[in-house]
């Protein structure tokens, strides 16, 4: 029995400038084929699944107070900076995404 190594370590992407995501907003973006949004909170950037685990509502179109957004559809809310679900009717959880600045590029590791 023989056995390959592969190697699928994920890489960090640029997906935008600093200057393209406002302060306490938010922007869907697409990284190798995944849907995320991009969140600027006070200066610091998150990212997290674009779709809420509960119908799949935008939730780059969510209202943001704090470090919460809530979908716009049914009013699940998600800490940003965890992805960690915070209400009904979303029961689990959206990806989180390692994001980093170099310069005034923000990169993002899908």
């Amino acid at each position: 029995m023989s056995f390959e190594l592969v190697n699928i370590m994920a890489e960090f992407t640029k997906v935008c400038s600093i200057n393209d995501v406002k302060t306490n907003s938010a922007k869907r973006i697409s990284v190798n084929g995944q849907e995320l949004v991009l969140f600027n909170l006070n200066g610091k950037f998150y990212a997290i699944e674009a779709a809420c685990t509960h119908a799949g509502g935008p939730l780059d179109e969510g209202a943001i107070e704090g470090n919460e957004v809530e979908c716009p559809w049914h009013g699940a809310k998600f800490d940003i900076t965890t992805g960690k679900t915070l209400s009904p009717p979303a029961s689990s959880d959206v990806k989180k995404y390692e994001v980093k600045v170099e310069g005034s590029d923000v990169m993002v590791k899908v």
